[in-house]
């Protein structure tokens, strides 16, 4: 007998750490608030579990490997990059920002193999 089939399903909400950063690179680049506002709209209602959960929200996110538990998520069509790692909590997924920039500058950052190191917040 599958007994997982009766576990109750907990839903994990997405808590962000921290907000301001994104409101703080906004400022310096404005073209980005609209999308940036659309990108924190879908996360207030998401529902993860598992990094697989982030894909299914975003289809075009890229999960870093080598154990980071990172995540790139594309904004505005790819014209601005965002890093972010994860953790899954017992009641919520926790999302702390990285690193913001440009999609040049994510380039130059990965040339440098820095992706799955950086934190400038």
């Amino acid at each position: 007998m599958n007994f997982a089939l009766f576990l109750p399903y907990i839903c994990m909400k997405v808590h962000l750490i921290k907000k301001q950063t994104i409101e703080d690179y906004v400022v310096h680049h404005a073209a980005s608030k609209s999308s940036f506002t659309g990108w924190f709209n879908v996360i207030k209602n998401a529902d993860w579990n598992k990094p697989n959960d982030i894909q299914k929200t975003f289809g075009s996110v890229d999960l870093l490997g080598r154990g980071t538990n990172r995540v790139v998520f594309n904004i505005a069509g790819n014209n601005y990059r965002m890093i972010c790692k994860y953790a899954f909590g017992s009641a919520e997924a926790h999302l702390f920002i990285c690193w913001i920039g440009t999609h040049a500058e994510y380039d130059q950052l990965c040339n440098a193999n820095k992706q799955y190191a950086v934190s400038n917040y």
